[in-house]
């Protein structure tokens, strides 16, 4: 298992993931230009066996880090790639500046809930209506200071 930058060639098999996993997934032509346009941006991609299995979009905004989208491959689900993922994402940003971290999360979705609230995420908010396919709010999450969160290495 690697955890690396997303780079275009990534593209394919990252919207093959997205459009898996969510009901309004991102366009081709929005992940390449998070890769090759946002400056904010900090995309990544988790490999194993030279397959994409994990992806996630971070911004960069001030000091804030903000997780845009997540999502592991149906195949590789329940084998900790979102944590890994999310964990050296955040440890990225600590080490560019930032000091928190912030989501939103459909309410339906309890494992990623779950995930989050195990990295010391706490849920501080509501969208009502967030999204468009079926007006599901969406939880906003805080990680309020990423100095508190203890990173291991070798997870």
């Amino acid at each position: 298992m690697i955890v690396r930058r997303m780079i275009l060639d990534d593209a394919p098999q990252v919207v093959e993931i997205d459009r898996a996993s969510f009901n309004l997934p991102w366009s081709e032509r929005a992940f390449r230009y998070e890769i090759e346009e946002n400056t904010a941006a900090r995309c990544w991609v988790v490999e194993v066996d030279q397959r994409v299995a994990a992806m996630l979009v971070l911004w960069m905004i001030l000091d804030e880090a903000h997780i845009a989208t997540i999502a592991t491959h149906l195949a590789y689900r329940r084998q900790g790639l979102a944590r890994k993922i999310l964990m050296d994402a955040l440890k990225a940003a600590r080490e560019e500046g930032a000091r928190t971290a912030l989501l939103e999360v459909r309410a339906s979705n309890a494992v990623a809930r779950k995930i989050y609230r195990h990295l010391g995420f706490i849920e501080v908010g509501r969208r009502p209506k967030y999204y468009r396919d079926n007006g599901e709010d969406a939880v906003l999450m805080t990680l309020e200071s990423l100095n508190a969160l203890e990173f291991a290495e070798d997870e």
